[in-house]
């Protein structure tokens, strides 16, 4: 990443429909000056605390003033040690506070912090906040969850997909404050290119969205649009806990500016089979046959070359793919910080599917709006419908997901209204008491 590249950003914490208290914090730091870029990069944090009252919110709220207030301090280190030290600065401010009070024992939080620099993305995390990029149709998680659930997946315990039925999963086994000492994983770095998106978020979004839906909606929608429509989603979904979104998008090259990582082979998956390895392995199987066919007609002199060069060809081929696999597995190991490996990646096409789900939750959300007399500008709100479907009949599915996201933007206003009215009715019910 360059400089000159602009980074749009948009960030959302909400309290969510069943929570009386939000223990989310999060923090943007945009670098303002170039000089203080080049020695530490754009700094994001998510972190979502845990405990009792408002003891959960304080250890949030302490990591995300920590952590910066630390990490720009750093000099002449490289950054994902200086991230590193950073998150472990806080975590002993926590563990410290926590001992001072009674009430504020065993207080904690899970953090997640991007950093976007010149030497490429940076992660550091405890616990269960995710990091994720958007990326050419694609969304990688670039974190692993430290939470049970995760770690029954690594052991082969329980399968991927049954995550979401699993009674274990907002268990976590690693988390800021509780303890002294804790382990901060580090990732990366990762090349950035234009265009690509991070998002960094609470579990309260990946507890009712899932990956490939985040990425459709990153994908498609401006960052302030995109933000709002994935708390919605988690809301209207069940809204079972706070849930925070922090978006970064970075823009593209200014003409005349070099960008290295443009020029250079980008290989973050060593031991995938990309369209490189498959024309490789494609090459070879047509070298092949093609020399068994020469046999057939009695050219074996010629025959027997080709055969020659496509075994000699295949065995070069697998013998590099195989070390790419170990040099993977070495990494995979005791050490913390992992390269160029994405922990779980989706792909995020906006299908008709996508907004035929869209537009089912956009309808029984008007109904209800309806019936209960939500204050809602309901000739916006049908405006952008008609939008929405005139996009679907001309299939400008892109136009058509951005006209639902205005409509639904607008009831979900009208639900904040009714529900700031129903507070203070239970406020003033309570006092008349």
């Amino acid at each position: 990443m360059r400089w000159e590249q602009s980074i749009q950003f948009a960030s959302i914490s909400d309290i969510g429909f069943r929570r009386r208290n939000n223990q989310d914090s999060f923090v943007v730091q945009v670098c303002s000056e170039k000089e203080v870029w080049e020695q530490h990069g754009h700094l994001f944090i998510v972190a979502d605390g845990m405990g009792g009252h408002a003891v959960g919110e304080l250890a949030s709220k302490i990591a995300v003033d920590t952590i910066p207030l630390t990490y720009f301090k750093t000099r002449d280190q490289e950054l994902p040690a200086a991230i590193r030290q950073a998150v472990e600065h806080a975590n002993a401010v926590i563990n410290e506070r926590g001992t001072q009070n009674r009430d504020f024992a065993r207080m904690g939080t899970t953090c997640v912090a991007l950093l976007l620099s010149d030497e490429g993305a940076i992660t550091a995390h405890v616990g269960d906040s995710r990091a994720y990029r958007i990326r050419n149709g694609r969304i990688d998680q670039l974190t692993f969850d430290h939470s049970l659930q995760w770690e029954l997946i690594r052991q082969g315990k329980l399968k991927p997909e049954e995550v979401y039925l699993h009674e274990s999963r907002h268990v976590i086994t690693r988390s800021l404050g509780p303890e002294k000492e804790t382990n901060v994983d580090t990732e990366g770095p990762y090349v950035i290119l234009p265009d690509d998106k991070y998002l960094l978020c609470s579990d309260g979004l990946t507890g009712h969205v899932h990956d490939d839906e985040i990425g459709i909606v990153v994908n498609e929608l401006p960052v302030g649009d995109a933000c709002r429509l994935l708390v919605h989603l988690a809301n209207l979904r069940g809204g079972s806990d706070n849930i925070t979104v922090v978006l970064a998008h970075v823009g593209t090259i200014p003409v005349g500016v070099s960008n290295e990582a443009q020029t250079r082979v980008v290989n973050e998956h060593p031991s995938e089979l990309g369209w490189g390895w498959l024309a490789g392995f494609w090459c070879d199987a047509a070298l092949l046959l093609a020399g068994i066919c020469l046999f057939l007609f009695g050219k074996f002199e010629f025959g027997a070359v080709v055969i020659g060069v496509a075994v000699v060809l295949g065995y070069l081929l697998f013998a590099r793919w195989s070390a790419n696999r170990s040099a993977l597995a070495a990494l995979g190991g005791d050490d913390n910080t992992v390269h160029w490996r994405s922990y779980a990646s989706a792909p995020c096409q906006l299908t008709r599917k996508f907004l035929s789900d869209l537009a089912a939750l956009e309808a029984a959300l008007q109904r209800t709006a309806a019936e209960e007399g939500w204050k809602v500008d309901w000739s916006k709100h049908e405006q952008f419908l008609s939008q929405a479907r005139e996009a679907l009949d001309a299939e400008k599915n892109t136009r058509a997901l951005r006209a639902y996201a205005k409509a639904i933007d607008i009831l979900m206003l009208g639900v904040q209204l009714y529900r700031k009215q129903m507070d203070q009715k239970a406020k003033w019910g309570k006092g008349a008491k």
